[in-house]
């Protein structure tokens, strides 16, 4: 069987034709990323760093980025909102996972709308949820975030 020089072709070239095949379907009949569309809602996705103690939170849709760290202001602790779009407005609250706070609007330090900020009554305690909506050209963007990347290193 393994004499014979076209099975062992045969062997080699399959799979490789097989995982081709399989990213050629995926491009031609997977979704296709669309722009936001002016009234519409999109939510932002977590990424890896917001699930561990790293000091930031990258939230994400498509080209949409949205970045949430904790600084110390003049007047206590405060969230600074570095997005890659200008926005034209931003509000967060922070509470209890099954809670409902009410949300308070950030304020543009940068005249263009891409970095916002928020001061803070006190850090947000491990169990607490961040909840932002950011609006950017007619459009809404939303996320659910854990406080876990604003807790202190352990050890």
């Amino acid at each position: 069987m393994f004499k014979n020089k076209h099975v062992i072709i045969a062997m080699i070239v399959a799979p490789i034709l097989s995982i081709l095949a399989w990213i050629a379907v995926g491009q031609f009949t997977g979704e296709q990323p669309q722009p936001a569309k002016p009234g519409e809602t999109y939510p932002l996705v977590e990424k890896s760093n917001c699930r561990y103690n790293s000091g930031s939170c990258d939230l994400e849709n498509e080209d949409f980025r949205l970045r949430l760290t904790l600084q110390q202001g003049v007047t206590g602790p405060e969230f600074l909102l570095s997005s890659s779009h200008a926005l034209e407005g931003a509000v967060l609250a922070v509470g209890d996972a099954g809670s409902a706070p009410a949300p308070a609007a950030m304020r543009a330090t940068d005249g263009q709308g891409l970095e916002w900020r928020i001061v803070l009554a006190e850090v947000p305690a491990p169990g607490q949820r961040i909840r932002l909506v950011a609006q950017a050209g007619g459009s809404s963007y939303f996320a659910d975030a854990a406080t876990t990347f604003l807790q202190p290193a352990d050890g």
